[in-house]
Formats: structure tokens, sequence, C-alpha cells
């Protein structure tokens, strides 16, 4: 049974000051991705916005369930067959025309976290990139049209994977969204596969981010050797895209947009 930590009215609020916030710079950092620039700089510039703002970066030294050290940077930068995760590296990781890069953040505004990613191409990108990149954004506005009160988690997902499957892409196995707010991962689980009425109930104040991950590949995943960083095991394109959401009486609230 998920232990359901529903937002007040109040804190959705705040969540959306933050969120905000949290969407220019996102659509700072993506102006930013152009072919020779290092992940560390976009990393760098994440974490000064933030400091800006007076906030804080919610991924800097987030050490998940599992894992063996908590995590090292603001921004987390993955670049095509990286689906989350990956780790910004100023020596070894520089964008290439024709890469796909997804950038994923965490803000923590006035005690409340906010979570959101978007996917980008790097220069002129060819045209199967373009679409998995359409797909996995219309994904994301699939699943949060039934984000509504009285729903169900698992018609989320069953919205998401039936436009991955008209687009004839795979979903990132095992990867999904998640309850946010208090903490960088709370309940409920967000799968990005499912049933339509399956899954938890969607409660007013229930805040959650929908990420669906699509890849051209079969969708099998592995982790890197920095234990962070889910990767295509068959070394395909993925495209992830993210919103933070709250639950309504007026319907799904996009807290993470400008």
């Amino acid at each position: 049974m998920a232990n359901l930590r529903l937002k007040t009215l109040s804190e959705v609020k705040t969540l959306r000051e933050g969120g905000k916030r949290h969407a220019q710079i996102l659509k700072e950092l993506a102006d930013m991705v152009k072919p020779g620039v290092s992940t560390n700089e976009l990393n760098e510039y994440a974490l000064k916005r933030i400091k800006e703002y007076g906030d804080v970066p919610a991924f800097l030294n987030y050490k998940p369930e599992g894992a063996k050290s908590p995590y090292p940077a603001a921004l987390c930068v993955s670049v095509n067959d990286e689906i989350v995760h990956g780790i910004p590296n100023g020596k070894l990781k520089i964008l290439n025309e024709g890469d796909i890069v997804s950038l994923d953040l965490g803000v923590r505004h006035e005690g409340l976290i906010t979570d959101a990613a978007i996917t980008v191409g790097v220069g002129k990108i060819s045209h199967d990139d373009e679409m998995l990149i359409s797909a996995t954004e219309r994904a994301l506005y699939a699943g949060i049209d039934k984000a509504v009160l009285g729903g169900r988690i698992g018609d989320i997902g069953f919205a998401i994977e039936n436009i991955a499957k008209r687009a004839r892409f795979n979903n990132c196995e095992g990867l999904a969204g998640h309850g946010v707010g208090y903490a960088v991962h709370e309940d409920p689980y967000v799968p990005n596969t499912g049933n339509k009425v399956d899954g938890e109930l969607l409660k007013e104040g229930l805040v959650i981010a929908i990420e669906p991950m699509l890849t051209s590949g079969l969708g099998e995943i592995t982790l890197a050797r920095d234990g962070f960083t889910y990767k295509t095991f068959d070394g395909k394109k993925s495209a992830h895209f993210e919103h933070t959401i709250a639950i309504t009486k007026e319907g799904p609230i996009i807290l993470t947009a400008l």
C-alpha cells in the first residue's frame, strides 16, 4: 500500500512558484545546448541559476535508495543511449553535432521539490531522432491529460504506452515517474505502462512527476559503472520528458511550466 503524502493548497502554490523558476532554468539550459559545449558547463550554469534564485539543487548530494554514494551534480545530463541520471563531466562528455541530450533538474524552493526534464537535439539531428523526441513529449502530455481527480495511476501509464506504440517506439523498461514534493522520490510509483483503472487512486493534493522515457531500441536497460547512469542495453538512443503535476478539482496543474 502506497504512503501518499498529499499537499495542501498552500504547498501546491509554493511548488508552482518554484516550478516557474525551474522551467526558466531548463529553458536557458536548452538554449545553451550546442556542439562543443561540455556537460559540466551545463551543470555549473544550472547550479549558478538555482543559487541566484535563492533555491537549492535537489539532486546535488542526494543519495537514492541502493546507491553507494550521493549524486555529485545539480543536473542530470544524459546523452544519446544514456536514458537518465547521466553525470556531467567536463573532459569526457562534450556535446557533438547530432547528439540528443536529456536535461533533468530538481529544485528545492522553500523546502518543497519540483522535478522536470527535457530532451533537445545538438545542432542538426536526424529525422528519426526528431520523431523520437516528439513522440516522447507527446507521451508526457497524454499522461498529464489523464492525471485527473478520481482517475488511477494506470490511466497515466496506459496513455503513455499508447503513444509509444503508435509511434513505434518502446518504453525503457523499469524506469518510471514518482511522487515528489517533500522528497525527491515519494509514493506512488508512476509507471509508463499500465492498464486503465489500475493502480493508486488520484486524490486531490497528490503531486507526481510524470516522465516517459522512450527509445528507438528494444527497451532493455543497463546500469553504467558509475552506479547512476541508466543506458539502453542495445546502445540505441532514448529521449526523456518530465513535468511535476498537482492533482486538483480543476484538473491537473503543470507545476513546472513557465
